[in-house]
């Protein structure tokens, strides 16, 4: 089956052509929701052979879409949308309300014991709505980044709301690529634009804006791609390449050069710091001291005298009363502020 698979699956667009004389090949394009009939013709003398539907496509084994009997016969294939039945000297395939899923490579093929034929295939494109996106920009970063530095990645895409057939809002996903060549990882999924604006120079041109922040690592060198899904269809932005560069021994060197350096300072710093507190307080409790000793003190302190005055006898000039001229006492009070 695979050797007749190779030789024969030749597809051309738009044009049917023939590879021998009874295989024949064909391409069909048709919209989302449309129905679809292939016609495949049926050998009617043949009454020992049979006839079979099968879908191919890529990535998948084949389908088994129905079958029949050459000779005219009732029986009728049916799954949720496609029926493989007979009609008067054929076996059609309707597929009713196209999928993009529908798309593939459809073989009729004949059965006749041990012999198989492929009579015709069919190529059939099932056409999804058109996107409005028109382009999707991503501005390059400017200059290398080293671990830790913050970065905000910006993806601009640029629509036609007024063409656009899908409704519901676009889904932007953020892919990375490392530097060593890796499958590309998932890591941000946005589903609301940071802005929306209309284009000044074209009235039906929208721009929105969207942005994705994180804080660099030496891993996260590499590609960055920005993805817009919309209409069944995924479309990349051209990407951005992020440059982290690590810090190599110099810098390493320079770093713990300054490091000792501040610490140095700031140790400085804390023993200035305790000799001016130590002077301040030696002098404020110098002074403290000395004010001391000024404080002023006011008593009142009694003084009391008693003083002793003794008058001589005089033998010239007699006395009037020998009782006066003996010796008296007089008291008096004196009242005296002292200072300290």
């Amino acid at each position: 089956f695979i050797i007749y698979f190779i030789l024969f699956s030749v597809v051309t667009d738009g044009t049917d052509m023939r590879c021998t004389d009874y295989v024949f090949f064909g391409t069909k394009t048709t919209g989302v929701g449309e129905n679809v009939t292939l016609t495949c013709e049926r050998p009617t003398s043949e009454y020992e052979a049979t006839l079979y539907w099968i879908r191919i496509v890529s990535g998948s084994w084949p389908e088994f879409m129905g079958g029949t009997f050459t000779f005219d016969y009732d029986g009728v294939n049916t799954t949720p949308h496609i029926t493989a039945k007979q009609e008067p000297g054929t076996f059609i395939l309707e597929i009713s309300q196209t999928r993009l899923s529908d798309t593939g490579l459809y073989y009729c093929i004949k059965v006749d014991q041990l012999d198989m034929d492929f009579l015709n295939a069919t190529f059939l494109k099932i056409k999804g709505p058109e996107t409005a996106i028109t382009d999707i920009i991503q501005v390059p970063q400017s200059g290398p980044l080293h671990p830790g530095n913050p970065v905000t990645l910006q993806c601009s895409v640029l629509s036609n709301p007024e063409n656009s057939a899908c409704p519901g809002n676009d889904s932007v996903f953020w892919f990375s690529t490392r530097s060593d060549n890796s499958h590309p990882n998932l890591i941000y999924a946005d589903g609301n634009s940071d802005k929306c604006e209309r284009s000044p120079e074209v009235s039906s041109t929208q721009k929105c804006v969207y942005s994705f922040s994180k804080n660099v690592s030496s891993s996260d060198a590499g590609s960055y791609y920005c993805a817009v899904a919309t209409c069944g269809h995924i479309i990349f932005g051209n990407g951005i390449k992020l440059d982290v560069k690590g810090l190599n021994m110099w810098d390493l060197q320079k770093a713990n050069t300054v490091l000792f350096i501040l610490c140095a300072a700031l140790a400085t710093s804390l023993i200035v710091i305790a000799f001016l507190i130590y002077t301040i307080k030696k002098k404020t409790s110098s002074c403290w001291c000395g004010n001391k000793s000024y404080t002023h003190i006011s008593v009142s302190i009694m003084v009391y005298s008693a003083p002793n005055i003794t008058s001589r006898k005089s033998s010239k000039l007699p006395q009037r009363s020998e009782k006066a001229a003996e010796g008296g006492t007089v008291y008096t009070d004196v009242s005296a502020s002292a200072v300290q």
